[in-house]
């Protein structure tokens, strides 16, 4: 795994945000990635990627407000698609950043969406891993069901058994090493010696009400990226992003590729071989030469 700076930086309402800066090749003028993770997820999110890019390329992840390191909101209606945006442009901002290529997971594609028409022309291109325009109401309706509901374990393993126990149907050939890999990704280990998510509970709140997982017209927002190179990752066993919206995605833009990991549900994680070479493509898509 490659070394990462910690960034640290303010948001408009005075939280304080977390990102990883993984340095790409010396001199290297490429955008970097901006890594955007899903909705309980944190930075570690992103690790497999990284360790597939093997430097290749600058990657800053992004930790949303009240995730791992970033600051809890003290208003809870601050956890929606449109703060975080903000939030992200905030960082770009303070590092200086012009252009990005976006990595989205779930939540972190819907953000991208958002960023497409709040930075016209900044985003050089994307990834939006399992997500789209039109969330699946099944797939809705199943992440309503455990978002926001504390769990604790006494071990990494007793947590990694747990997540197996809640997440086969995405991931069914899994060994309990790869479970055990996610459990690290997903908790800390708390003050009182407990196996916790990392995440504050109250990010359940907006999310539960009516639309208050998107916003607005998510299609209008996906357009915004226009010219710009896009893979449209699909886990094959996904809930959340259908076949049939994967491909309108594509119908819609001119450089957009689909690529469905099989066996996966949702989300794949950005380091399977079938993912790679379009990954490859994109970094290709968007490579500038160094200064």
């Amino acid at each position: 795994m490659a070394g990462f700076r910690d960034v640290y930086w303010w948001s408009a309402d005075g939280l304080r945000l977390h990102a990883r800066d993984y340095p790409g090749p010396a001199g290297d003028a490429s955008p970097p990635l901006l890594c955007l993770p899903g909705l309980t997820r944190n930075v570690r999110d992103f690790e497999p990627l990284v360790a597939a890019l093997d430097g290749r390329r600058r990657v800053l992840a992004v930790e949303f407000r009240g995730r791992g390191e970033s600051g809890y909101a003290k208003d809870p209606m601050t956890y929606v698609p449109l703060t975080y945006a903000q939030d992200v442009v905030a960082l770009l901002t303070q590092e200086s950043v012009e252009r990005v290529v976006a990595v989205g997971t779930s939540l972190g594609g819907i953000v991208t969406m958002l960023l497409a028409g709040m930075l016209p022309g900044r985003i050089a291109g994307a990834l939006l891993n399992d997500i789209g325009p039109a969330i699946e109401p099944g797939g809705l309706a199943r992440i309503r069901g455990y978002v926001g509901k504390p769990s604790n374990y006494p071990t990494w393993l007793h947590a990694a058994r747990g997540l197996q126990e809640s997440n086969a149907d995405a991931y069914p050939g899994w060994t309990i090493e790869r479970w055990l890999a996610m459990a690290k990704r997903l908790y800390r280990l708390n003050s009182a010696g407990r196996i916790v998510l990392d995440y504050d509970m109250r990010i359940a709140e907006p999310f539960r009400l009516p639309g208050g997982e998107a916003g607005p017209d998510l299609w209008r927002a996906l357009a915004a990226l226009g010219e710009a190179p896009v893979v449209v990752a699909r886990g094959e066993r996904s809930d959340i992003l259908s076949e049939a919206t994967a491909i309108r995605m594509t119908e819609t833009l001119p450089r957009a590729e689909r690529v469905t990991v099989p066996g996966v549900g949702h989300a794949p994680l950005l380091d399977e071989p079938v993912l790679l070479p379009a990954i490859d493509r994109l970094l290709a898509a968007t490579a500038e030469p160094a200064r």
